[in-house]
């Protein structure tokens, strides 16, 4: 079992892991957790005590950040949970081709064609029709890309000066 605690670490450190676990005791308001396999941000956090022999249990009421959808997990406060790696980038926008892909371009230069315009609630639609206004107006924008767990989804856009 001590092997296994050391190698999570290492995976951790390295950045190549999805996820790393904390106890759930620790988790606030704000960070992120994985609920039922999605990564989500926690929105309220309470803990509770149980009866005499019990642990503490923690109740997160969280959000899916990708899709926006509520969930809500019982944990015990010392149990361990999944807390996923989350990133933000920022690319050039180059291009949004007719089926709503989108073409970006990384600070390296390398290009990234294999997002679409964001959609499924109403904030992500907006901004994909904002998306495309801007760039059919010819500004030039940037493109804050959100990535976890192996999904990643446009959030946000802001013109270059």
């Amino acid at each position: 079992e001590k092997m296994a605690e050391v190698q999570e670490f290492e995976n951790v450190e390295s950045g190549a892991s999805l996820t790393y676990p904390a106890a759930a005791g620790s988790i606030r308001k704000g960070a992120h957790i994985v609920i039922k396999g999605r990564p989500c941000k926690v929105l309220e956090m309470t803990t509770s005590k149980t009866g005499k022999h019990g642990h503490a249990k923690c109740h997160f009421t969280a959000v899916d950040i990708f899709t926006g959808k509520k969930c809500e997990m019982l944990e015990s406060s010392t149990h361990n949970c999944d807390v996923p790696n989350v990133n933000r980038k920022e690319y050039t926008l180059l291009d949004i081709s007719d089926d709503g892909f989108v073409s970006l371009m990384e600070e390296s230069g390398d290009t990234k064609d294999d997002l679409s315009l964001p959609g499924g609630t109403d904030d992500l639609d907006k901004l994909a029709e904002d998306l495309k206004t801007a760039f059919d107006d010819g500004k030039d924008l940037c493109i804050t890309v959100l990535g976890a767990m192996n999904q990643e989804m446009i959030i946000a856009m802001r013109e270059q000066k």
